[in-house]
């Protein structure tokens, strides 16, 4: 294990850079959809939600690729390189003109983000495991969480000001603070003689060695649950709070605010998983997000209320939704890390990609099913909740 180079409040920071260029590309988006709607003549607004699950699929082909190619290239280089091609897929999307080429380039975006969003994690692994390696990831999801606070006004106030196009710019420029602080700052990691060739056999070797660990998968195959919940909830959402509870321009706000509620959570991960153990935590939370769900979806069915509770009550449930991940995503890809020490690229390569394919294919049936009313989305949580119970609760032992 290598040893520290930057000092711990550093890192963290920068770790949340490189995970909130993923927040950053989706969120900023959410208030454009009747925009970019209008501007290509798009005959059903559902179709904008494709926008945020088609990053999410480049995403996660990306992973597989990035994940091992860091391995054999060093951390630094491929997350680099990654950030180049996420902005070449933005200056592209500047300039299309049907909804199918604004897709292919938000397509190349998420390939080139999954770079800093995979390899990040294989840094951290190279320098910490175990419970330090949540805490690593608790704090740094604490400062991360402020991107998603933000980007939803950023978003629209660009938008507003210089059209939906112009979103892009921001995140080319966000990109570029990211590139020169991890070039400038952040020594490689990932030494030349711990660096595997990028072969084919050794390739299939480890994603086997991956996919046939118990741990590991199982872990996995929760947070795609959980990402599929979250993925269905970003892409709805600007129709949830404009046409179903009329939020209007406000929705921002209200993303926001929840946002930095939910905030919260990373603090409290940091404060408590090494008394209480990663797993214990993140099981109690899907508990709570099942029961927050259930309770939610049969007070709609059960009772007629007046809008405005009705709106309340799905803020509250927001909030949760967004202070699970805050408990799980973290401790998850922590306790799934730890027997893949030796081959880190390639086991956070195919948990990332794992998690955020399954994640889309459970996102897309559950957003394009916006019925005018959060059930849909209500069902879907407490459905992929209830699942990632049930795999916490098959592995029995704590961490």
């Amino acid at each position: 294990m290598t040893k520290p180079a930057l000092p711990f409040a550093e890192f963290v920071a920068l770790i949340a850079v490189m995970f909130a260029m993923v927040a950053f590309g989706i969120d900023a988006m959410l208030p454009a959809f009747p925009e970019i709607a209008r501007d290509l003549g798009l005959t059903d607004a559902n179709q904008a939600q494709l926008v945020i699950t088609t990053f999410f699929l480049g995403t996660g082909i990306g992973q597989l690729i990035m994940g091992p190619l860091s391995d054999a290239l060093g951390r630094k280089t491929v997350i680099l390189g990654g950030l180049l091609i996420y902005m070449a897929g933005c200056v592209m999307a500047i300039y299309v003109g049907s909804l199918e080429w604004l897709l292919a380039a938000r397509f190349i975006q998420g390939v080139g983000v999954s770079a800093p969003r995979t390899v990040a994690m294989a840094l951290i692994r190279d320098l910490y495991s175990g419970r330090p390696m949540a805490r690593v990831m608790s704090l740094a999801m604490t400062l991360f969480v402020l991107v998603p606070a933000i980007s939803p006004l950023m978003g629209q106030w660009i938008m507003t000001t210089f059209g939906w196009r112009s979103i892009f710019v921001a995140f080319i420029l966000f990109a570029i603070i990211g590139f020169l602080w991890l070039g400038l700052r952040q020594p490689e990691t990932h030494p030349v003689e711990l660096r595997q060739p990028m072969r084919l056999k050794p390739y299939f070797v480890a994603m086997r060695e991956v996919a046939m660990n118990r741990v590991v998968m199982t872990y996995t195959l929760a947070m795609s649950l959980s990402y599929g919940a979250l993925f269905a909830y970003l892409s709805s959402a600007q129709q949830l709070y404009v046409e179903t509870y009329n939020a209007g321009t406000s929705f921002p706000l209200y993303f926001a605010g929840i946002a930095i509620i939910s905030g919260g959570s990373g603090v409290l991960n940091s404060l408590v998983v090494m008394r209480i153990g990663m797993r214990s935590l993140a099981t109690l939370a899907y508990f709570v997000m099942l029961i927050a769900s259930i309770l939610f979806a049969l007070t709609l069915y059960l009772w007629d209320i007046p809008l405005e509770t009705a709106f309340y009550l799905f803020l509250l449930f927001s909030v949760i939704s967004f202070f699970v991940p805050g408990l799980t995503f973290g401790n998850l890809n922590a306790l799934a890390m730890e027997p893949m020490g030796h081959i880190a690229g390639m086991a956070s390569a195919v948990m990332g990609a794992v998690s955020t394919l399954l994640g889309v294919l459970i996102a897309v049936p559950i957003g394009l099913a916006y019925d005018g009313s959060p059930m849909p989305l209500l069902i879907g949580f407490s459905v992929c909740s209830a699942m990632s119970l049930t795999l916490m609760l098959s592995n029995p032992k704590d961490a």
